[in-house]
């Protein structure tokens, strides 16, 4: 079972109910793994401070000119359809930065003097903490396409039996690449006219990938019912509402899950946990 915790905004809470439900799912069930997959912003290690067993770089596949051969006849231009590739003159420019990978240019090059090389765009790791399996991906600095290095996170959740992946927020290529291949996307909103108008958003993107969805209000005592009323005329089902506590806030500023120090939280997972499990048995069984 593959459960992504998402957002239409950043700061809403996502990462402190992925975090904190991974944690007390891994106390009820074997083989869960957290997912890191906001590759831009990783912070789920500050959390958990996981014992890492590998780490990789991520690479991509770019086309390289091998310098022999080429005529600038200019197909692979023609045919790549990111503006990767520039003819000019008499021969061709490369932009790696661009290249989403394809390999038409490759193919489409009547003299075959383009070959694919790699190109690394982050890293990868891998590790354990204390009951449950951890996958993080970083994107490099200046790197502008993180849709490949995200795949390569969740694919790395593949075959446990729970991976709770967390996922960048919005709704930008990058959300979609954590979240188009969950069972369930559950998603943390917050009641303000900002949070309501990306939950919009949030839903017609899951709605679009046609992904069953639930939703948990935070800091739902700072703002007024519209979120609720909007999630209920959706039909999306609300599994939790979580009143701001400065307890809850100090415990993510001193990177410390939230579900040890709260009691009151821990029940609120506890019940998100309870939904998950009890819609899911025949994923677990």
């Amino acid at each position: 079972m593959r459960l992504a915790v998402a957002s239409g905004k950043g700061g809403t809470g996502k990462t402190l109910v992925a975090t904190n439900l991974a944690w007390t799912l891994a106390s009820r069930v074997p083989g869960v793994t957290y997912v890191d997959a906001d590759v831009e912003a990783p912070n789920g290690h500050l959390f958990f401070r996981p014992t890492f067993t590998s780490t990789e770089r991520h690479t991509v596949r770019v086309p390289s000119l091998d310098g022999t051969g080429c005529s600038g006849c200019g197909q692979c231009a023609e045919a790549c359809q990111f503006g990767a590739i520039v003819a000019a003159g008499e021969g061709v420019t490369v932009y790696p930065d661009l290249c989403h990978s394809c390999g038409v240019c490759v193919r489409a090059c009547p003299e075959q003097s383009l070959r694919e090389e790699r190109r690394e765009t982050g890293t990868l790791r891998r590790g354990r903490v204390a009951r449950m399996g951890f996958v993080d991906g970083t994107l490099d600095p200046g790197e502008v396409r993180a849709v490949p290095l995200i795949q390569a996170t969740v694919q790395e959740s593949h075959g446990t039996a729970v991976a709770v992946v967390d996922a960048p927020p919005g709704t930008s290529c990058a959300a979609v690449a954590a979240v188009e291949d969950a069972d369930l996307v559950l998603l943390v909103c917050e009641p303000t006219p900002f949070g309501l108008h990306d939950l919009e958003v949030s839903l017609q993107l899951c709605g679009a990938l046609g992904l069953e969805t639930a939703a948990v209000i935070n800091r739902s005592d700072l703002g007024d019912d519209r979120v609720r009323r909007f999630l209920v005329a959706e039909g999306v089902p609300v599994w939790a509402e979580v009143p701001f506590e400065h307890e809850i806030a100090t415990a993510c500023a001193t990177g410390v899950l939230a579900s040890t120090q709260v009691p009151d939280f821990a029940s609120t997972i506890d019940r998100i946990a309870d939904e998950l499990l009890e819609g899911n048995r025949g994923r677990l069984s």
